[in-house]
């Protein structure tokens, strides 16, 4: 009998849940998730799940760690301060790529250097103005580093990475570790935010192990990948780029296997986003074309999802257009008030009551802020360090903010996780409503009667009542997340012009068919396809959606704990790229990680490649923790015709090794696999 432990730290819940023989689920548990240290959440879950069970901890053959943090970092704006290093690039780049918004205000080296597209250098690097510009860079967390054509001859990037590492002893991320594929300025982008990530899930992991260990559990820890593959918790740590979207793609593989579902779109509900993606014949679909996360795309392959600022704790926004006014949700997640009046009540309930009793009404009403604890907050501009200075327990956003440009202050605090605020979310709703219970419902009517209060531009209030204001917000959730399917099922239908799935979804003529329509014209749309509902408030929220579109809506059992479902039930795959170019007739050059290298026959080249890629993907495997390995490799060669015969343009060969996870008892007796 083997028992695997999955874990999934979310924005709102941290989930458990135990396996046992990949077969049957033994126990499942939740515990919110601590943000400011997330080992007090995962360990109250796994403590729970192992309670339940009656397992020990020491019986636990293999941990697995889902995330959803990388993820929401990147809709949400947050990670650690970085510095990019940019070589051989034109300037224009950087903002017609979206490098200039990646960062943020962040400092960026743009450097002499690079190769062409055969692997020869066209500029020297310049380590001198490199070495300068580092003595005047401080409070970075990581680097990244890009050169042009760096997957066809990697040497700049790798010298300029040893110098940073000599000089800062901070972590460097690098484009062609990250993707063997061309497109440079896509590359720099995906180490950019592999290095504004590091800092983040390096706590993240290091305090699930703690947690973990604390409880007995000494089974290796791995965590999902952005495709639903798992890695060990080490490699994880080195890349964390390839976590993002891994709760995601750790709740399709936990559909696939609670649900009976072949095809389907898959929609999954957390606290700050909800995801959706296509299962395929049992499987999730793959993005060819790497992931997409909120503004970015990236170059890492991981299951084709689209994401959505919009979940359980997404925040209430106002917006008045002309005599109207209308709730809107997200992107960002706050601290839901019933959360907060629960965890502080003391703080929140009478500030509450007090401002309900103004006559005024402040924009900042029902808003609350607090410290996290344990973030770095070097580098912070003056006015932004100022307002940080303010915040001492839980205030009200109101008093720490003097004037409205330190609202923008309080943002960049938020972005870069250093406090959490707090106001009204759909989550407040459903307690209001009764849908959902818990946390402190009274709180959260006050905060919504607050804001019933705001007038439109016809001088009328918002809503008439608390309750009126929460089905409002509930409705609108039902809309956005409606929306959401819609999207994605034109995606994946086709469409001819740039933005179509998101025009089509939000035609005036689709939605109003959702009705369906009944006039001199009648209007049918929907989806034609079942939808799998996953998260812990999908069954207070999907049913509705699923009547407005029309659809069969499977909610399965332990749907609320799919991510940490998933983490346990896929495997260990590695993948690696190469490519062998022809830069003259009769010459076949393999680029590979030690640089360009030479043949005379096609053959020769690519046989090269695929042995040194099989061992390279085989040891990668096994250092991510696979055993019983499979090895398979794809060849993709690119011939034209002249003059009747076929000539050698480009390969590229995939290798991929994919194995199951090793488990405590081989990883201890040292499996003859490896």
């Amino acid at each position: 009998m083997s028992l695997a432990l999955g874990v999934d730290t979310g924005g709102t819940y941290t989930d458990a849940v135990l396996i046992r023989d990949e077969s049957e689920v033994v126990a499942s548990a939740k515990a919110l998730t601590t943000r400011h240290d997330l080992a007090i959440g995962i360990g109250k879950a796994v403590r729970a799940v192992l309670d339940r069970s009656g397992v020990r901890g020491e019986e636990v053959g293999l941990a697995a760690l889902s995330t959803t943090l990388a993820t929401n970092a990147l809709v949400e704006g947050q990670g650690g301060r970085v510095a990019l290093v940019y070589i051989g690039f034109p300037a224009q780049d950087m903002a017609k790529h979206g490098l200039i918004e990646a960062l943020k205000g962040d400092p960026v080296l743009l450097l002499a250097g690079g190769h062409d597209h055969a692997g020869q250098e066209t500029v020297p690097l310049d380590e001198v103005a490199l070495s300068a510009w580092l003595e005047t860079v401080s409070g970075i967390s990581a680097f990244a580093v890009a050169a042009r054509f760096a997957t066809r001859n990697p040497a700049h990037e790798k010298a300029a990475a040893e110098i940073i590492r000599r000089k800062t002893g901070r972590p460097v991320s690098s484009s062609h570790h990250l993707s063997a594929k061309l497109n440079g300025p896509k590359r720099a982008l995906t180490a950019l935010l592999n290095a504004r990530l590091i800092g983040m899930i390096d706590r993240l992991i290091t305090r699930a192990e703690d947690a973990l260990g604390d409880l007995g559990v000494s089974a290796p820890l791995m965590v999902v990948r952005g495709d639903g593959a798992l890695i060990n918790a080490e490699m994880a740590k080195r890349r964390p780029i390839e976590t993002i979207l891994s709760g995601p793609a750790a709740s399709i593989v936990g559909a696939g296997w609670l649900t009976d579902a072949r095809n389907a779109l898959v929609s999954d509900i957390g606290g700050t986003t909800t995801d959706v993606a296509l299962l395929c014949d049992g499987r999730p679909k793959i993005d060819p074309e790497g992931a997409r996360v909120g503004n970015f795309r990236t170059m890492v392959e991981a299951v084709a999802m689209r994401t959505t600022g919009l979940g359980g704790d997404s925040e209430v926004h106002v917006e008045t257009e002309g005599l109207e006014a209308r709730v809107f949700l997200g992107p960002r997640r706050l601290i839901p008030v019933s959360l907060l009046a629960a965890e502080a009540e003391e703080a929140v309930l009478p500030v509450l009551e007090a401002q309900l009793r103004r006559d005024t009404i402040s924009e900042y009403d029902g808003r609350f802020v607090r410290a996290v604890s344990g973030v770095d907050a070097e580098g912070l501009p003056e006015r932004d360090a100022l307002v940080f200075a303010r915040i001492d327990g839980v205030q009200p956003v109101g008093n720490v903010l003097r004037t409205r440009i330190e609202g923008h202050s309080l943002r960049r605090l938020q972005d870069r996780g250093l406090v959490q605020i707090s106001g009204i979310t759909p989550t407040d709703a459903s307690h209001v409503l009764g849908q959902q219970t818990g946390w402190n419902a009274e709180a959260a009517r006050i905060a919504l009667a607050q804001m019933a209060r705001r007038q439109t531009g016809a001088g009328e209030r918002l809503a008439g009542s608390p309750e009126e204001l929460a089905q409002m917000i509930v409705d609108q959730l039902t809309h956005q997340t409606g929306v959401a399917l819609l999207e994605t099922a034109f995606a994946e239908e086709g469409t001819p012009f740039e933005g179509a799935p998101e025009r089509l979804a939000r035609n005036e003529l689709v939605q109003r068919g959702l009705g369906p329509h009944r006039g001199l014209v009648r209007i049918e749309t929907g989806l034609n396809t079942p939808v799998v509902g996953l998260g812990a408030s999908a069954a207070n929220y999907y049913p509705a959606v699923g009547q407005r579109l029309g659809c069969e809506m499977i909610l399965p059992e332990h749907g609320g704990v799919a991510n940490a479902v998933g983490a346990v039930v896929g495997r260990v795959t590695m993948r690696m790229s190469g490519s062998v170019t022809s830069p003259s007739e009769g010459l076949y050059r393999l680029h590979g990680e030690d640089g360009p290298e030479d043949f005379n026959d096609p053959k020769k080249a690519l046989d090269a490649l695929e042995a040194d890629l099989r061992q390279r993907a085989e040891a990668a495997a096994r250092a991510a923790g696979a055993v019983d390995l499979q090895v398979q490799a794809l060849h993709d060669v690119r011939q034209s015709r002249v003059e009747g015969r076929a000539i050698f343009v480009e390969a590229m060969i995939t290798v991929e090794a994919s194995g199951r996870p090793r488990i405590a008892a081989e990883a201890g007796r040292g499996n003859p696999g490896q």
